[in-house]
């Protein structure tokens, strides 16, 4: 296990700067766009018109569409354009298992309106690749991103790659061929000129590209067990951090140079998969098996572990992220079927509910028109009052049969949208 006291994050400059983007200000973005892990912010939150509470498989489907192949990563939408990775060839659901040597990911675009295909890419396979992933997560789980006019899509040990907005490929980076029986899962993340990469997998590094050429400007070494994306933070003096969570810490970079800022003991002793987010400059972390969560103050410097850790709980989620809406946490336990709220300011929490009938949880959840939805792995969707005290509004089933739901859903413009490994469907009043 690292050691609060001993920590030391290596950063290497590799590259400079000379050209001049994510969720927080990626250009002439429309309101109604999706365009990364999570959404603006990486929060988890829409804005716009509500979706629908309730739907069933007969009922407020505008349309399902099948991807070219499979793939675990969640949607993006820009513009009239709905953007999704996959993979095919191998170890597809439904099909014969072939061999790794025809495994190919594919980076695809759907109609915003109708969800007919518009164009596929296909990018090639590193090999050798491994031969079974757990839990299904298969080889495209790591959600693309776009700034309204490059496309990032992170695919594991095969590479990074960037594709404008009718497919074309520009770019590939490499960063790292480590595997894992998890697979890959953290999503690129752009801000500014750059792309942030955790390939904690890959190489146990978080790598900075430059998003016009793919060209490293800086890493930093240590990223030890760590499946979540960055954050961007902006701290209270004003100035930006690039933020994640590794086995037993938070980590804080300058997003520019990569220089360590500050680290965090989070007291959870596991790998870390569920998304940090943040409310003016207070950043909060689930996480671990074993439970745990904690707040932390941002705009620190070196061990800040009893400076500015504001609270520590002992609820959390292995797998899915939380939501931050008006003073309070929203989350779920990915294999017991809870959902928690606890209150921002001391971690306190405010109810711990049972959902009925409820699956396992790897989605993450989201926020729209004051209520929170969690997608279960069986496709079965719980729509709960965000508010301190525990309201169920609805329970919605696609019966989707023998289908797996581990992508996060989206919702933008009065429609969800939620994949699971073989289909795509957009909900809608």
């Amino acid at each position: 296990m690292l050691s609060r006291r001993t920590f030391v994050a290596q950063t290497i400059v590799t590259g400079s700067l000379g050209l001049a983007g994510q969720f927080l200000a990626p250009g002439p973005v429309r309101g109604a766009d999706w365009l990364g892990f999570r959404g603006p912010g990486g929060l988890g939150v829409a804005v716009g018109k509500e979706p629908p509470l309730e739907w069933s498989a007969t009922s407020n489907v505008r349309w399902t569409a099948s991807p070219p192949g499979a793939g675990n990563s969640s949607p993006i939408v820009v513009g009239s354009q709905i953007i999704l990775a996959g993979y095919d060839g191998f170890n597809v659901p439904g099909s014969s298992s072939s061999s790794p040597e025809a495994l190919t990911r594919y980076l695809a675009a759907l109609d915003r309106k109708t969800g007919k295909p518009l164009w596929k890419t296909n990018f090639p396979a590193r090999l050798p690749e491994q031969e079974s992933i757990r839990d299904e997560h298969g080889y495209a789980t790591n959600t693309p991103a776009c700034d309204g006019k490059l496309i990032v899509a992170f695919f594991g040990k095969s590479g990074v790659a960037a594709f404008d907005l009718q497919g074309k490929q520009l770019w590939t980076a490499d960063v790292g061929s480590g595997l894992n029986g998890w697979g890959s899962a953290a999503s690129p993340l752009i801000h500014k000129d750059l792309v942030y990469i955790n390939a904690s997998v890959e190489s146990e590094q978080l790598i900075a590209l430059d998003k016009k050429t793919g060209k490293e400007v800086w890493r930093a070494r240590g990223m030890k067990e760590s499946w979540n994306t960055p954050v961007i933070v902006e701290n209270p003096q004003g100035k930006e951090e690039l933020v994640l969570a590794i086995f037993g810490k938070l980590l804080a970079f300058d997003p520019s140079t990569g220089t360590p800022l500050w680290n965090c003991d989070t007291n959870i002793s596991w790998y870390m998969v569920p998304g940090l987010v943040s409310h003016q400059g207070i950043i909060y972390c689930i996480g671990g098996r074993t439970g745990g969560s904690l707040a932390v103050k941002s705009g620190g410097s070196g061990d800040v572990t009893d400076t500015h850790r504001v609270w520590v709980g002992k609820k959390g989620s292995n797998v899915s992220s939380p939501i931050y809406y008006e003073g309070h946490l929203y989350f779920a336990h990915e294999q017991l079927g809870i959902v928690y709220c606890a209150d921002a300011k001391t971690g306190e929490i405010q109810y711990e509910e049972r959902l009925p009938r409820a699956a396992q949880f790897y989605a993450s959840p989201i926020l729209a028109a004051r209520r929170v939805y969690y997608l279960g792995r069986n496709g079965r969707c719980f729509v709960v009052a965000a508010k301190p005290s525990f309201e169920l509004l609805a329970t919605n089933d696609l019966e989707a049969g023998r289908e797996v739901f581990n992508a996060s859903p989206i919702a933008l413009d009065g429609e969800l949208l939620i994949r699971s490994d073989r289909r795509l469907y957009c909900i809608g009043a």
